[in-house]
């Protein structure tokens, strides 16, 4: 049942590509049902049903059933609000959220920037449990109001539960969870370095992912009404948080940049061009550069994608070089104000191959490749300089 924020590592081009289904966009952010989300509704239907006939003996199979599948809507929901709760706080940090992804049990929130203070990312991981804690204990309060007996009563409970079980579960103090962020911060803030805060939270992931296998096997050892739930549930989510505390360790690794090494020194000259100039002639004055091809009212159309060019050129080598332009999006740019830790991280997350460099002022001063800055974080000291991708 996890909600915490994380940050997409893959390289497809397609900003929703393998994410699910497009339910709808808040504030220009998608949110979006991955196919995952529906076996883990099943998975808990099929494993919450016999307890709803236990709590609710004049209940048939079927209403248990029903049941059970609204329990699993109402913790899809309720892992939703979290998300929302995170994606709003980090917009309002001026942080852009690439979508927000619900899945086998839980959510991610993906950040294309990560929070550049302790004290923002204490707040943005604050978010997501807090709006889960105030539902719960709306739902509580409306539990006074109602007959302790019937289908009504029982979907508030598990309302208020399923809220309740969210907020408190990822505040638990480990990564990739909400509480791994908190204490991540809470080093950060007090050593001075987030690295040094990621290590302590994953190694705190590490022990929730232990501590979620215990809980699930004891209640298997004391034959508890819920052993099985508890079980399907344990399981997954320590799988969760250990795969999550590993990748945030190697995301982390990815992070440092070499001393001595300015984004200047891997920073291609940028040359402008119109849109509509022939695509063979844009990729020959490409060479050792990046390119931008500007539209006759000045707008940019985009960055020269050298691949797209090269084939594009074999086939209608007239053709307009806008034709294999990649789009200038707000995480395809980066600001020479930007630290250099934080650029290597933007690039390893961000999945663009070339990046626009721009001063305070907005304009281009260069073209950062993907490729080069990857080669300068493995072998710092022959980095290379060709457009060519993995």
């Amino acid at each position: 049942m996890h909600a915490g924020s994380e940050y997409e590592r893959g390289w497809s081009r397609s900003l929703d590509s393998g994410g699910g289904m497009l339910l709808f966009r808040v504030s220009g952010v998608p949110v979006l049902l991955a196919g995952s989300w529906w076996i883990g509704s099943l998975l808990i239907v099929a494993l919450y049903t016999p307890l709803v006939t236990r709590m609710l003996p004049d209940a048939g199979l079927g209403l248990s059933a029903v049941l059970a599948g609204a329990f699993a809507v109402l913790l899809g929901l309720s892992v939703l609000a979290h998300e929302l709760g995170h994606c709003l706080v980090a917009l309002r940090f001026g942080m852009p959220v690439r979508r927000v992804r619900l899945f086998l049990l839980g959510g991610l929130s993906e950040l294309v920037r990560s929070p550049r203070r302790p004290q923002q990312e204490a707040l943005v991981a604050l978010a997501g449990p807090g709006v889960s804690i105030a539902l719960a204990l709306v739902c509580w309060v409306l539990l006074l109001a109602i007959p302790a007996d019937g289908a009504v009563w029982l979907l508030v409970a598990q309302c208020a539960v399923a809220n309740g079980a969210v907020g408190v579960f990822n505040l638990l103090p480990g990564l990739p969870l909400d509480g791994g962020r908190l204490l991540r911060a809470g080093v950060w803030a007090l050593r001075g370095t987030r690295s040094t805060g990621t290590r302590v939270a994953v190694v705190g992931g590490g022990l929730v992912a232990v501590a979620l296998l215990g809980w699930a096997l004891w209640g298997l050892a004391q034959g508890s009404e819920d052993r099985w739930l508890r079980l399907g549930v344990g399981v997954v989510t320590a799988w969760f948080v250990a795969m999550g505390a590993t990748t945030e360790f190697a995301s982390e690794g990815r992070r440092s940049w070499p001393e001595g090494l300015s984004v200047t020194d891997l920073m291609r000259p940028v040359l402008q061009l119109p849109a509509e100039s022939p695509v063979s002639a844009a990729l020959t004055a490409s060479a050792g550069r990046g390119v931008v091809l500007v539209r006759a009212d000045g707008v940019a159309a985009g960055l020269l994608d050298t691949e797209a060019a090269e084939r594009l050129a074999a086939s209608a080598p007239d053709s307009p070089a806008e034709l294999a332009a990649q789009p200038i999006r707000a995480e395809t740019v980066l600001v020479t104000s930007d630290s250099t830790d934080e650029i290597a991280e933007h690039v390893n997350q961000v999945p663009a191959w070339q990046f626009l460099v721009v001063d305070a002022d907005s304009r281009p001063m260069g073209v950062l490749c993907r490729d080069d800055v990857h080669s300068a974080l493995a072998a710092p000291s022959a980095y290379g300089t060709g457009p060519a991708r993995t």
